[in-house]
């Protein structure tokens, strides 16, 4: 899109040379092609070695661009933001692609539907009512059981199994907010990359990112039931038991053990190594290896288990 179009959608003044803007992006990781947002003073130093061409932004931040960058001066940016991303949503399908390619010694169920541009590699087993979407791909050797629900973009390593009924690409649960307690959706134009020899279990959903990627990285297990939200990250051989639920932008370190109904609060980053007992409440980010937690808010198993001792006391 023009700049000069999207000032207009957004409803703002637009004084610049006018430009191709091709995405939208992060502040770290827009080029200088693409557009971004920024709705937190926290994120100041982002905003001054960002290479966006232009971002959404609000007067008060103004002064913080680097030179160059073009300013979209608006009320409420993260409501204007949710507003554009609509416009930079490609289509749910897309009949103009070239038909699926399959891999040699796939086997796929008439009852399955692969749509136009994706992919699937060799020796794969896709059974009835999957869906793999438009531009995603399926590695060698993945299976897909019946239901699975791959979205368009989405990437699925080698050696890889899918139980039956889990959504991988869904829209993460975004949207902005005003003063009116109206809520705008953001499109989340990310996909999701699954790695090789990973393994998720059934009725699980793994949500697509924002911008960027969602990641579970190579040798994951992930259990039935399970909730991953937009760019969260799963370091290579994680254990998420059934029912953990990740909110959005967190980060695991590799070999990551999470037991059955623990949660993790959004954009924490946890360190490799740790494991976390059932019910566990992850309220903050954790820069130690080797720990062991539990408990909401969560603190050293070991501190946990003293507690419940003197709490059963208690009560004798």
């Amino acid at each position: 899109m023009k700049l000069s179009d999207i000032a207009k959608i957004l409803e703002c003044e637009f004084n610049s040379a006018d430009i191709e803007i091709t995405a939208m992006n992060s502040l770290k990781d827009a080029t200088k092609s693409e557009l971004s947002f920024v709705s937190n003073s926290k994120y100041i130093k982002d905003i001054e070695s960002s290479k966006a061409a232009a971002i959404i932004i609000t007067e008060s931040l103004v002064k913080y661009l680097p030179k160059g960058c073009v300013a979209l001066v608006v009320e409420n940016s993260y409501w204007s933001m949710a507003t554009l991303s609509k416009y930079f949503a490609p289509p749910i399908e897309d009949d103009t692609l070239p038909s699926a390619k399959i891999g040699e010694g796939s086997k796929i169920s008439p009852k399955a539907e692969i749509a136009n541009g994706a992919t699937i590699g060799n020796n794969c087993t896709i059974l009835a009512h999957v869906y793999v979407g438009s531009n995603a791909v399926i590695g060698d050797n993945t299976t897909l059981y019946p239901s699975v629900t791959i979205y368009r973009d989405c990437k699925v390593g080698s050696d890889c199994m899918i139980h039956a009924g889990t959504t991988v690409g869904s829209d993460g649960f975004g949207f902005a907010s005003n003063k009116l307690g109206e809520h705008n959706k953001i499109y989340h134009n990310g996909n999701v990359e699954i790695g090789d020899d990973v393994e998720i279990g059934a009725n699980t959903a793994i949500d697509r990112a924002v911008f960027g990627s969602t990641r579970i990285k190579q040798g994951s297990r992930l259990d039935n039931l399970i909730h991953i939200a937009h760019n969260c990250e799963i370091g290579e051989y994680s254990v998420l038991a059934g029912q953990t639920g990740l909110a959005g932008s967190s980060k695991l370190g590799r070999s990551t053990v999470f037991g059955a109904q623990s949660g993790v609060a959004g954009h924490l980053e946890i360190a490799p190594f740790n494991t976390f007992a059932a019910r566990t409440g992850v309220t903050k980010s954790i820069k130690e290896s080797g720990k062991i937690f539990a408990g909401f808010p969560f603190m050293e198993h070991r501190a946990w288990l003293k507690i419940q001792g003197k709490l059963a006391r208690l009560i004798k």
